[in-house]
Formats: structure tokens, C-alpha cells, sequence
């Protein structure tokens, strides 16, 4: 899977990062590799979600979908 960041300059240094089709998945770096590496862990952090803390029915089904 491949996702679209912005990669902003920060005023205090370094670089900011978002991906904007994942709301509030941001992070930052010291340079752009950091900054990449920074992402990736919280692109990985946003996708994960603990199925036994959602509300499911007993008529839902939790499903894998690949993209």
C-alpha cells in the first residue's frame, strides 16, 4: 500500500509530515529520512485498531480487506 504525504518545513526547524487520507496522522523529523521513518510508524499506529475494543453485534462481522 502506498500513501500520499505533505511534507511541510517546520518554522522551528526540521520537517512535518501529514497524510491527508488519514486525519490526524501527522509526525515530525530532524531530516526527510527521519521524517519518513516518523510517518511510516504512525501511518502504522492509525491503521491499527484493537477489534475487541470496537462495538460489533452479534450480527457484524469484522472483515480483512487488502488494498
Amino acid at each position: 500500500m502506498q500513501l500520499k504525504a505533505i511534507v511541510h518545513i517546520a518554522d522551528e526547524g526540521g520537517y512535518w509530515g501529514e497524510v491527508p487520507s488519514l486525519p490526524g496522522c501527522a509526525s515530525q523529523g530532524e531530516t526527510i529520512e527521519d521524517l519518513l521513518d516518523n510517518l511510516r510508524e504512525a501511518i502504522a499506529g492509525c491503521l491499527s485498531v484493537d477489534v475487541e475494543s470496537l462495538c460489533v453485534g452479534e450480527h457484524d462481522r469484522v472483515v480483512d480487506v487488502a488494498i
